[in-house]
Parts: structure tokens; C-alpha cells; sequence
């Protein structure tokens, strides 16, 4: 195999709210965490173990103001993208790291009060909102009812 695939899928939990940074050139990112858990019994205890991994997401320009806008912590939130590594001099002349994943589709699973409804025993339907970075969104016109159709089945 010649090619190579850096590709992440998480569906996970806000930890905290989307900060947003705006650059001179009309161009922003926003950041926020993301936890995903994994759970399992232990055999010797029997008792459930849940571990719940961080991850840093970043978004970019359009993707980052609909964010920004509909998501809140605690809201469930499926992302798809790359992961990058990023180094930086800290205040204190050490060295940084850390990895990201930078977003290039993500999808609003449901929202914190829904995830609380559902938990009460409401049922309530998720509506998911799905955004691709890579393409722009396109509303389909709405069909007239005296357009002729030119199919030929």
C-alpha cells in the first residue's frame, strides 16, 4: 500500500464551551474539549470502570461560527478530521506539545437538555445537524408544481 491515512471519528461530549480566536485577515478557529468514555466490568470486582479520554478539537472559519452558535457543554457531538501535532515555547522557555484534531465534518447529535429529557424518560428525536468543511452547503430549490419534467422514465 503507497498511500497513507491520517483519519479520526469521535462521538463524544463538550467538556467545556467553543472559544473562539479571530485573525486580521476575516479568517477563525475555535477550540473546545472533548471527552469520550469507555466502559467496562471488572471481572475480579464486578463493579463498572468508566475512563473517559480528552481530546483537543479545533474547527475552522464557517464551521467554528456554527459551533460557536449551537453547541454548549455537554452537548453530543459526533467529529471527523485529522490529527496534527502542534509544538510551542511555553511562558516558562519550556517546549509544548500537544495533539489535535482538526475537523473536517462534524455532526450535532443532541443537546445537553436533551440528553437530560431522555435520561427523565421523555422521548425526544435528535436533529442532527451535519456540516462537511470540504464542501459549501446547498439548500436543493423546491420543486414547482407545474415544472414539466424532462426525465425519460
Amino acid at each position: 500500500m503507497s498511500g497513507t491515512l491520517n483519519k479520526v471519528m469521535l462521538i463524544g461530549h463538550l467538556g467545556d464551551e467553543v472559544k473562539m480566536h479571530y485573525f486580521e485577515g476575516g479568517g477563525c478557529i475555535g477550540r473546545f474539549p472533548l471527552a469520550t468514555n469507555e466502559t467496562y466490568t471488572n471481572k475480579q470486582t464486578g463493579e463498572r470502570v468508566t475512563n473517559t479520554d480528552w481530546h483537543n478539537i479545533v474547527v475552522r472559519n464557517k464551521a467554528a461560527e456554527i459551533c460557536e452558535k449551537y453547541l454548549s457543554k455537554g452537548d453530543k457531538v459526533y467529529v471527523e478530521g485529522r490529527l496534527k501535532n502542534r509544538q510551542w515555547q511555553g511562558e516558562d522557555g519550556n517546549t509544548r506539545y500537544t495533539t489535535e484534531v482538526h475537523v473536517q465534518d462534524f455532526t450535532f447529535l443532541t443537546t445537553k437538555q436533551e440528553s437530560m429529557e431522555n435520561s427523565s424518560g421523555q422521548s425526544s428525536q435528535p436533529q442532527p445537524m451535519q456540516h462537511d468543511e470540504r464542501t459549501p452547503a446547498k439548500t436543493p430549490a423546491p420543486l414547482s408544481q407545474d415544472e414539466d419534467d424532462d426525465l425519460p422514465f
